[in-house]
């Protein structure tokens, strides 16, 4: 019985790095810099701050977060597909709020380079994003 609890843990940590391994080979074209991270007011939850930067015709991977998430386009034209709605196509200065748990990805469908600042608030200790869903 131990052993089997072992070797069940086991795999459920190689497969966990396995999936953000594939989480990271489908993300070409996007470029994340982290920048901030801060506990909030109430206990166990915290926000995240992410410039995320997409090469012409980019896309990233269908994704969800443990928490609430504000996209604000920098620059650029982003489609942002969330599961159950139509696509809607942001330009610079538009944001877009997705709540917590709602599966989608967005795509650079303009010609040059496109931006976002995404803003997560977020479980304190939970992966950022979820890949697939």
């Amino acid at each position: 019985m131990k052993t089997s609890r072992i070797l069940a843990a086991a795999l459920l940590v190689v497969g966990s790095g396995l999936a953000l391994q594939a989480a990271k080979a489908q993300q070409a074209g996007l470029h994340r810099t982290d920048l901030l991270q801060h506990d909030l007011g109430q206990p166990g939850r915290e926000t995240v701050q992410v410039r995320v930067d997409f090469d012409p015709g980019a896309v990233s991977i269908k994704h969800s977060h443990p928490g609430e998430e504000v996209a604000y386009v920098l620059e650029g034209s982003l489609e942002y597909q969330l599961e159950g709605r139509a696509p809607v196509t942001l330009h610079a200065g538009d944001a877009l709020f997705i709540p917590a748990g709602v599966a989608h990805l967005a795509k650079n469908v303009g010609n040059g380079k496109a931006s976002e600042l995404a803003t997560y608030i977020v479980e304190k200790g939970s992966p950022l994003v979820v890949p697939g869903k």
